[in-house]
């Protein structure tokens, strides 16, 4: 299969999308480099039998998953389990898990002896569409989400699509959120194919939410090589997101996956879009018709306006009280405008 490419100059890489493991030993051989892999305790033992057989001799480390373990403590860890294993500057990172192990693994990776090369290994839909892809690793803060993090690419992103069969519904459906924001944001064939085949995805079948992972990948892959630090259009990506972290925030990373949190982020945006005026009111029903049809949440608790500003105030794309901030056109198109916060919540 075809894969995609990240197209950065010296630092583009491939984003491969399979069906197992075996093509990942090619390309792992061609490093010519020792290895050392990052996973977390569910996933080592979900996913790791099945890549033991194509890597069998790799030193593994186990550190926490989940939004709670995403913060500099977990990652001090890492550097010590590291240390213990004797990796130096010719180790290459393998990163096994889902968005939290990439985004931690990757600002392990990146900071660690300076700098070590490493790969994403990504084994949920949310990361297989979205987190692995461009380069952005980091890690929480008390005060807000991915506070802590840099730019740092892969050497190469492996998606087995297989893994998803291994995925729990609530996680599967999670990762639909970060799927129906790729339709939204670039295409609306897409979105509407997708509403179409919601059985077919939720029975896992196979030829369906790979389709599902290259689209998104393809349209992710796109925006980052052609804006690799968010300096424009690559801002589109946060579509949903600057109501969905404030909500995760909110509600102690405890109550949201990230996927359901991102939906109920769209919601709000494609509301403020039609409350200020990019959009008709028939979008917004279309977008949160869709959010339903798939299952995710459409209803958000209710949070006063005074929780929503001191939680989108220490959003990273905030400038002198405002916020660049995504709103929607039609299925498809968005743009991106700067509006003041409070004005924002106002609507909410």
């Amino acid at each position: 299969m075809k894969n995609i490419k990240v197209k950065l100059g010296a630092s583009s890489y491939p984003v491969f999308i399979e069906a197992s493991f075996a093509p990942l030993r090619k390309q792992l051989s061609s490093m010519a480099a020792k290895a050392c892999l990052l996973t977390s305790p569910t996933v080592y033992r979900v996913c790791y039998p099945a890549l033991q057989k194509v890597i069998p001799q790799v030193p593994v480390i186990v550190i926490p998953d989940g939004e709670r373990a995403k913060h500099l403590k977990t990652v001090e860890r890492a550097y010590h389990e590291l240390i213990r294993k004797k990796a130096d500057r010719d180790t290459v990172l393998l990163l096994l898990g889902g968005g939290v192990m990439g985004d931690l693994g990757g600002f392990v990776a990146a900071t660690f002896l300076r700098g070590l090369r490493f790969v994403q290994i990504p084994t949920t839909l949310v990361a297989q569409v979205d987190s692995s892809i461009g380069g952005k690793v980091g890690v929480d803060l008390p005060e807000g989400k991915n506070l802590v993090g840099a730019f740092a690419h892969p050497l190469l992103v492996f998606s087995n699509v297989s893994l998803l069969k291994t995925l729990s519904h609530r996680d599967l459906l999670g990762g639909m959120g970060e799927v129906i924001k790729y339709g939204v944001i670039a295409d609306a064939k897409f979105f509407h194919w997708m509403m179409a085949q919601r059985e077919a995805i939720f029975s896992r079948h196979s030829d369906t939410l790979s389709r599902i992972v290259r689209v998104s990948a393809q349209i992710k892959a796109d925006v980052v090589s052609q804006d690799e630090r968010e300096s424009g259009l690559r801002m589109v990506l946060n579509f949903g997101h600057t109501f969905g972290h404030a909500l995760e925030k909110i509600t102690g990373y405890k109550k949201y996956t990230h996927g359901e949190a991102v939906a109920l982020g769209m919601v709000i945006a494609a509301r403020l879009s039609h409350a200020l005026g990019y959009c008709r009111s028939e979008v917004v029903d279309e977008i949160v018709g869709g959010i339903r049809l798939m299952g995710l949440p459409t209803q958000y608790p209710d949070i006063s306006s005074a929780a929503w500003q001191r939680a989108i105030g220490v959003d990273k794309k905030r400038r002198g009280g405002k916020i660049r901030f995504v709103f929607v056109e039609k299925i498809g198109k968005v743009t991106i405008a700067e509006e003041l916060a409070a004005n924002l919540v106002r609507h909410v």
